[in-house]
């Protein structure tokens, strides 16, 4: 992407945010430098409103606007100063996916609804420190002394590795064991020890659920909130079907949430902003400074999961770009503007550290103030570009809003989940302004 194409990317008079624009708890917002700016005076205020979309479990498309955000402007190019994160707590999601034969509508509604539960619990109080899991249960390539279940992904807050997994599922006909899928995310994960930590396991699939007669679901339900993690199910299949009210057990006996859904139904409208999200997205993308090998292979990556996104749906690329605004979205495991100028804690790296190798070829032969000066110039540049997102981002649930017809039926997938997460975080104490 050549960022000459956009009008305004290189403007100085962007706001100082590493990654979130819209957010004022997020670990990558900045305040000006008073010592080094004196002369800087506030020129504006402009207030961004950060919606999550997802698919109500009456089948609406309902949009929320929970809240907008103060975006501070200075008249000054001096690079901006960290400021102290805001209190977060951690959230682990642990979702688990029945990938037999018949649960295609499935995975496709998962690798698409993702990006929307993000932006939702983006806006939450206190700021969540999101880590999410996905395993895989009823594939017949796995064995039976596996329970037919198996770890995709460990808890990880790295959201374009999530991607990846969900769209490297397949499915294929075989025994679905819902206990053991709950056993193995109770047991075989590192949980968040942290106090007062949310913990959750979402169980998607749709034919019975007990028959995992080894580790039964209410022997691992007792085990899981045993350890404080509740447990959600979706079931797949209409609410009068025969199995369903086993589902519905098994998260009565987790202090979990129950939904059953039409996995088919996951379509969302494109609207006129997609197209101009999707690009502002890959421009984003280009001040992103990475360094060393796995460094390389993270950006590689990124944009891979942005061509997933588009493929999926307009929608779904809408989402994730303003994903990749805010601050759930993580990068200083692998970008220097995150790890030498960001204020996320414990990720900060000191160039004169790094061997010449593992520098982008951008940074090398130039003096330390060259590559602060470079480094400095993307995070303006990056900080710019989420602005522009967060605005298209407001205009595109606008306009989903208004453009929204009453349907009944079943739910969908991203409906069920965002409404279980949801009511599930007040119970921890998380809140979203009405």
């Amino acid at each position: 992407m050549n960022r000459s194409n956009l009008v305004g990317l290189n403007s100085t008079h962007s706001t100082h945010s590493t990654h979130s624009t819209h957010s004022t708890h997020s670990t990558h917002s900045n305040r000006s430098n008073s010592s080094n700016c004196s002369a800087a005076r506030v020129v504006g205020v402009l207030a961004l409103t950060t919606c999550a979309l997802l698919g109500a479990a009456s089948g609406r498309a309902v949009a929320w606007c929970p809240e907008a955000r103060p975006v501070i402007l200075p008249v000054c190019d001096t690079p901006p100063m960290p400021v102290v994160p805001a209190e977060a707590r951690a959230v682990d999601l642990v979702i688990c996916l029945d990938t037999s034969g018949s649960m295609d509508g499935l995975i496709d509604a998962a690798r698409q609804r993702i990006w929307s539960l993000v932006n939702d619990l983006a806006v939450a109080s206190p700021r969540p420190e999101l880590r999410v899991a996905v395993i895989s249960f009823g594939h017949s390539t796995y064995t039976e002394a596996e329970g037919w279940t198996r770890v995709i992904l460990p808890l990880t807050g790295d959201l374009d590795e999530v991607s990846e997994k969900l769209f490297g599922l397949t499915t294929d006909g075989g025994t679905e064991y819902v206990g053991r899928a709950i056993h193995v995310a109770t047991t075989a994960l590192e949980w968040s020890a942290e106090a007062g930590a949310m913990k959750l396991i979402v169980v998607a699939g749709n034919e019975e659920a007990d028959q995992d007669t080894t580790v039964t679901y209410q022997q691992a339900c007792a085990a899981a909130i045993a350890k404080g993690i509740m447990v959600n199910t979706i079931y797949c299949g209409g609410a009068d079907d025969a199995v369903a009210p086993g589902w519905r057990d098994v998260a009565r006996l987790a202090d979990g949430e129950y939904a059953a859904i039409d996995q088919h139904r996951n379509s969302v409208p494109a609207t006129p902003h997609d197209e101009a999200l999707a690009t502002l997205s890959a421009a984003l993308n280009e001040t992103y400074v990475a360094y060393g090998t796995a460094g390389r292979a993270r950006e590689e990556n990124q944009s891979r999961q942005d061509a997933n996104a588009m493929a999926a749906s307009p929608s779904a690329a809408a989402e994730r770009a303003n994903v990749k605004a805010g601050a759930m979205y993580r990068a200083a495991s692998w970008d220097l503007v995150d790890a030498v100028l960001g204020a996320e804690e414990g990720a900060r790296v000191n160039l004169a550290d790094l061997k010449a190798e593992e520098l982008p070829e951008a940074l090398r032969g130039k003096t330390a103030a060259e590559q602060r000066t470079y480094l400095e110039t993307k995070q303006r540049e990056r900080a710019e570009i989420q602005r522009r997102i967060g605005e298209e981002h407001a205009k595109r649930v606008a306009y989903l809003e208004a453009a929204r017809a009453a349907e009944g039926g079943a739910g969908d997938f991203g409906g069920a989940l965002r409404d279980a997460v949801r009511r599930q975080a007040a119970k921890k104490g998380f809140r979203w302004e009405k």
